[in-house]
């Protein structure tokens, strides 16, 4: 029974069905009535050229969505000219007039390769508005045919991004803010402005005009009052204003303000702190990496319970290779939320980077050692670094024993302190649990 239930919905080989014919019918019927005097004074006219051009605008790819089970794509779609394998791993089903990509036997995007007509998203946009001003009264009709070619703009920007294809990306996210400036609309939501600007950050590096633009996208999603969750904003904004130092010194300086601003508010944020560090160790003039120190303390002096900032804190002393202050910092966390299993993790892990840095010293010293016994006392105070690591990557382990990172690093440096006293039995209980996590036993 199931198999013949199956067997109704096998589809059979066709070709990807694409309404052309009627589709052009009603957008040459469309474009004869704007020309007529007395049709195209009618708001109804309007309504339905903004209707007919949304509708050949999705056209080709209505029948695909990112939840789509790539069971059914044959169904929906018909039956592709090809099927190739792209660098990733993903499967591509190229169609006549959509490449679909699939992974995981979902579609995860598509690229659509050519349109029933140029100039299809303009037309949309004059025909709402010619017709809110003949007829305000079809904002009724307008705005959902509005919010179907907004939700396509905008979800063609998610998938163009995944392919990826930036330039199809920034597109979409800014013909979605552009189709919100209709007076329908009380604002633009300034994520596809961020989005916009995100995405031209990354095609900078190739082309400069991707900066400028990217700044221009990032600035008017401020001004929208995007609400940045993360920080990113401002690391991207920074990057725009970098990419753009060698036409105008003065965005060196916008560069550094809008991390230091970022830094503020996001101290959590590692691209900020990377860009930060980054940005004073490569241009001369900048600052020294001491003016982050200072910063994060002033805000700590005012309110010295926020983890967040003690992270950062933490953070930059990494980066400048400080680890005492940077093991301290995290102490600071550690006091204020005690049994994290991040802060524990951390700790551990700063204690191991310190005991390698010191490590690589002492080895790069042997012939400088005059004695057995000095040898002997700097090898020991070496290996009493490793130690200290030991009970914050326990106390880590028994907060989350399924992290099989954790159980690694521990698994590890026991085996390296196997001569100390209790180690081994330590290094035998951590190498087990890590096989055992790595389904290796």
């Amino acid at each position: 029974m199931v198999a013949a239930a199956m067997a109704l919905i096998v589809p059979t080989a066709t070709a990807q069905k694409i309404n052309e014919q009627s589709t052009l019918a009603k957008l040459s019927k469309s474009d004869a009535e704007v020309v007529d005097a007395k049709k195209s004074a009618k708001a109804s006219v309007w309504v339905n050229r903004a209707k007919v051009y949304t509708d050949a605008l999705m056209e080709p790819t209505k029948s695909l969505s990112t939840s789509l089970d790539a069971t059914f794509l044959s169904y929906t779609m018909g039956t592709p000219t090809e099927t190739t394998t792209d660098d990733k791993n993903r499967q591509i089903h190229v169609y006549p007039w959509v490449n679909v990509y699939v992974e995981n036997n979902r579609v995860a995007a598509w690229d659509q390769t050519k349109e029933l007509k140029e100039g299809m998203f303009e037309v949309i946009v004059e025909a709402a508005a010619k017709a809110l001003v003949l007829d305000p009264k079809t904002e009724a009709k307008i705005k959902p045919i509005l919010d179907t070619a907004i939700n396509y703009c905008s979800q063609l920007g998610e998938v163009s991004t995944y392919i990826p294809s930036f330039e199809v990306a920034i597109d979409a996210f800014v013909k979605a803010a552009k189709l919100q400036e209709s007076k329908i609309y009380t604002q633009v939501d300034p994520k596809y402005y961020f989005f916009a600007g995100q995405t031209a950050a990354f095609l900078g590096a190739d082309n400069k005009q991707y900066f400028v633009d990217g700044e221009k996208y990032r600035d008017k999603a401020r001004e929208l009052g995007y609400a940045d969750e993360t920080g990113n904003l401002y690391y991207y904004l920074f990057h725009c204003y970098y990419g753009q130092r060698e036409d105008n010194k003065e965005n060196l300086v916008k560069a550094k303000n809008i991390l230091l601003e970022g830094i503020e508010k996001f101290p959590k944020n590692d691209k900020i702190l990377d860009g930060l560090m980054s940005l004073y160790t490569a241009e001369e003039g900048v600052g020294d990496p001491a003016e982050l120190v200072e910063m994060i303390d002033k805000f700590l002096a005012e309110t010295p319970d926020n983890a967040d900032l003690w992270f950062g804190r933490g953070r930059v002393f990494y980066k400048l290779k400080n680890f005492d202050e940077c093991i301290a910092s995290f102490k600071k966390i550690d006091a204020l939320k005690p049994n994290d299993y991040d802060t524990n993790f951390y700790i551990g892990y700063f204690y191991v980077e310190k005991a390698e840095h010191e490590n690589r010293e002492f080895n790069s010293k042997l012939d400088s050692f005059t004695s057995q016994e000095e040898y002997l006392a700097e090898r020991k105070r070496v290996r009493s670094v490793y130690m200290e690591a030991i009970p914050y990557l326990e106390k880590a382990h028994s907060l989350n024993t399924e992290n099989v990172d954790c159980a690694q690093i521990l698994k590890e440096v026991c085996f390296l302190l196997r001569d100390e006293a209790g180690v081994m039995d330590k290094y035998n209980k951590y190498n087990a649990e890590y096989k055992k996590l790595k389904g290796l036993e």
